[in-house]
């Protein structure tokens, strides 16, 4: 973190905002102008066009002195989702902290191929179920819950810390009661076989996990980054499950890494030689899921 002189007490809301991009002069953002604003914003519990109608406002002593420790926080290397405590995913907000990994844009993919074939299947007598394996969050679940109201979702995760935060997602977002959260490894602690299994699991690879930022290796939870020396040990394992508990006709969606698509999809075709395999590349044109249609 490159140093930057302390704050004065009479610290207006455009100089604490100055101040804070220039701490974050040496950190890997884009955006240090808005980390700056949010940051603040939540100190206040203000809004950002509050603070952009007045700039001249004074913080306290207090306001300074949180501000001056999340943007320390912020510019050490931590998530801005986790100072904020919540991370935006599908037009929702989300709670998150270091039990779960934070939602990325890019997982969206997912949840718009999957909402895709459910409307496809919207006459399914019963209704149709699903699961999200590894569900941290909750992003994935609760996004499709909201999306499909018939939706019946199972959400598991070997975490139960992660599973407490997604509980706390599905009651924040109404959907608690059609979001049964379930504690174990991959699919054995699903009740049934569903007709859609969907997973962000953990994919990178161990020479990967070497390389990896600060901001991620230092802070997000290394169960939800590890996927063994390939980065593909639990799809593959996911896989080796699946039969037993897809549907006929079902369909599997899974995120993966943007240099794994080729294994990717050999590995789907070992456990579902007769399926409809594919690899769907992400708005950025690269490997983004593994598309399975039984």
């Amino acid at each position: 973190m490159k140093a930057a002189a302390e704050p004065p007490n009479d610290t207006s809301i455009r100089e604490a905002l100055a101040w804070a991009v220039r701490c974050f002069s040496s950190l890997i953002t884009d955006t240090p102008r808005l980390d700056a604003e949010l940051l603040l914003a939540h100190t206040l519990n203000w809004n950002r066009t509050r603070l952009h109608t007045y700039p001249e406002r004074v913080l306290s002593q207090q306001e300074r002195l949180d501000f001056k420790a999340l943007t320390r926080r912020h510019a050490l290397g931590e998530p801005l989702a986790y100072i904020l405590g919540s991370r935006e995913f599908f037009g929702l907000d989300f709670l998150v902290d270091k039990e779960v990994l934070i939602p990325r844009p890019e997982t969206e993919l997912l949840v718009e191929k999957a909402r895709a074939w459910i409307q496809t299947r919207a006459s399914e007598t019963g209704g149709l179920a699903a699961a999200d394996i590894g569900t941290g969050s909750g992003a994935i679940a609760i996004s499709l819950a909201l999306e499909c109201p018939r939706l019946t979702i199972y959400a598991t995760d070997i975490s139960p810390g992660a599973l407490q935060i997604a509980a706390r997602n599905a009651d924040r977002h109404g959907v608690a009661g059609r979001v049964q959260m379930l504690h174990g490894n991959l699919l054995e602690p699903l009740p049934k076989a569903v007709h859609l299994i969907v997973a962000n699991l953990p994919y990178v690879s161990e020479a990967e996990m070497a390389q990896l930022p600060p901001h991620i290796a230092n802070f997000e939870p290394r169960l939800a980054l590890e996927g063994g020396p390939d980065g593909l040990a639990l799809i593959e394992r996911l896989l080796a499950q699946a039969s037993a508990h897809l549907r006929p006709q079902g369909l599997i969606l899974l995120e993966i890494g943007a240099a794994q698509g080729q294994a990717a999809q050999n590995c789907g075709r070992r456990h579902f030689p007769q399926a409809q395999i594919q690899i769907v590349q992400d708005h950025g044109l690269r490997d983004r899921l593994l598309v399975i249609q039984t």
